[in-house]
């Protein structure tokens, strides 16, 4: 699925002092056809209610899946771009971490589809994002 292999360490490379660091995410696996993150659950990840604040899921849920699209284009000629996201919260998290996984539902040639399920430390289902990516042709080539 992936154009050119990349290993974990690529990606955090990437994210470097960007919102994924500032919120702690750290990339954790790439598998076949996954590619799997985690976010700890800390005060700056919070709503006033001391819960998970809904867009911090949602950022986990676009880094996971934006990631994951921008791996299967060839990085010389396209990247990809979120379009949009819709994410349902399933269950609040209040400590521990929060765990994503992204997988493709669509592969188009001008745009992908992704479904990033999250979950809490018991296993848990947390909330479910589709991402929808733009793919597109690279002006500085």
């Amino acid at each position: 699925m992936w154009f050119e292999k990349q290993t974990v360490e690529d990606i955090q490379k990437w994210c470097a002092n960007t919102m994924v660091t500032a919120l702690d995410i750290k990339i954790t696996e790439i598998g076949d056809d996954v590619l799997k993150g985690v976010m700890p659950v800390a005060d700056k990840v919070k709503q006033p209610y001391g819960i998970v604040h809904g867009g911090a899921n949602c950022v986990l849920a676009e880094t996971l899946g934006s990631i994951a699209a921008n791996l299967t284009v060839n990085p010389k000629t396209h990247h990809a771009v979120g379009l949009s996201i819709n994410t349902s919260h399933i269950k609040a998290v209040r400590n521990g971490n929060v765990f994503g996984e992204a997988k493709n539902i669509h592969a188009g040639r001008t745009t992908q589809i992704w479904e990033i399920r999250t979950y809490n430390d018991a296993g848990d289902l947390t909330s479910s994002s589709t991402l929808t990516m733009a793919i597109v042709e690279r002006l500085n080539k």
